[in-house]
């Protein structure tokens, strides 16, 4: 064949090599416009994403810092040449031209005042004039800031936009106190735990090593030593969350002391999974459900009787239990105390159950099994996964 009839062939080949190129390349770059949606939806994404990153900020306050990093995200929501998000009580971060800044606090200061939006136009600032557009944040009816935005000429489209941002704003503001206030219930709630700990059991282990002093003076000291573990570990001042092993570290010595007191007639077996003994647990939640199954189990039992304690790993969730073979409880009794009801009357099974709803949701709160004169058996389950929660730890003991 003539050089050039295979010259003019070789042409072909990469001419149709690259024609079919082209078409696979137009037709990703169709998929992949495909892929990103139309500008509907882009639009759409966006705009969530900007929301999503100022509520970050949000849920704090309206104060600096985080007042300063949620603003940059609700300029670029309301597109606006400069935006203030105002602090009645006098912090004002602006995003855009900070020459803003007094006549923000002062537009605010005047929404806030009315309760309603304002567009105030032709305000000096630095060295031009400007329109503004002002709505106030409330929480509820209570002002609590205003979002202002300012464009050289403000629209009725950026005025209900700074409207619905600034009711925007308030929810976050809103979430995050009500965060807050849970955080100070469960508080609380340990408060209530460590208060019904202290009068009872206190006096009883006093008096329980006070009874060793003369006869067993190493053994009143061994009780000196778990009474100051325990009480150290349950007066605690940080850390809202602990380990399985902590607890029950706590329970033993909890144990050692009821033990001094009734002696052969309380028995404890434990039956614990070790792959469960890292799991986060909220604070002071077992050990309650222990010193209920003592109190109001096996005290009140003619010659006493045994606790069972275990902890078991059910793949993403551990169970722990406390089952005590005492008095039981009347099911309608149980029924008012978890509900809220029966102030005094086992309390620390109370709220156990109200802290862990709280943390974990409802499903994961206690289930008690019980009845007169057969015993009680309290459950409870925790997600094996917990990142992020803030356990406080407590030095050792030297003996």
């Amino acid at each position: 064949m003539p050089e050039s009839m295979l010259l003019a062939a070789a042409v072909g080949v990469v001419a149709g090599a690259l024609a079919v190129g082209v078409v696979v390349l137009l037709r990703r770059l169709v998929l992949a416009n495909r892929d990103l949606g139309t500008d509907e939806e882009r639009a759409t994404y966006r705009t969530l994403h900007l929301a999503s990153r100022a509520a970050a900020h949000l849920r704090g306050g309206l104060e600096e810092p985080e007042a300063a990093r949620a603003v940059k995200h609700l300029r670029a929501l309301l597109g606006a040449r400069s935006v203030a998000l105002v602090d009645l009580s006098g912090g004002v971060a602006v995003d855009g031209d900070d020459s803003v800044r007094s006549a923000a606090a002062a537009i605010a200061a005047e929404v806030a005042q009315s309760g309603r939006p304002q567009v105030r136009r032709g305000l000096a600032t630095g060295d031009h004039e400007t329109d503004a557009a002002a709505a106030p944040v409330l929480v509820g009816k209570r002002p609590v800031g205003a979002v202002v935005a300012f464009e050289p000429t403000v629209r009725a489209g950026l005025v209900r936009a700074t409207g619905e941002v600034a009711d925007w704003v308030a929810a976050q503001v809103e979430l995050g106190e009500l965060d807050a206030s849970r955080a100070a219930l469960a508080e609380a709630e340990v408060r209530a735990l460590r208060a019904q700990i202290s009068p009872h059991f206190i006096y009883n282990s006093l008096n329980a090593i006070a009874s060793f002093i003369n006869t067993d003076p190493a053994q009143a000291r061994e009780l000196v030593l778990e009474f100051a573990d325990f009480t150290r570990y349950s007066f605690r001042r940080h850390g809202d969350f602990t380990t399985v092993a902590e607890e029950l570290r706590s329970i033993d010595s909890y144990l050692r002391l009821e033990r001094a007191r009734f002696g052969d007639r309380l028995k404890v077996t434990l039956q614990i999974a070790p792959e469960v003994l890292s799991t986060v647990v909220p604070f002071l939640s077992i050990q309650p459900l222990v010193e209920n199954a003592v109190r109001h189990g096996l005290e009140g039992k003619e010659g006493g009787g045994r606790i069972t304690i275990t902890a078991q790993d059910l793949g993403a969730l551990a169970e722990l239990s406390v089952e005590d073979d005492g008095v039981g409880i009347d099911p309608e009794v149980l029924g008012r105390v978890l509900a809220g009801g029966n102030p005094g009357e086992h309390v620390g099974l109370r709220n156990v159950d109200a802290r862990l709803r709280q943390v974990y949701g409802d499903e994961f709160g206690l289930v008690v099994e019980t009845n007169v004169g057969a015993g009680t058996l309290v459950r409870m389950r925790v997600p094996k996964s917990q990142p992020g929660r803030d356990l406080g730890r407590e030095e050792g003991r030297d003996r």
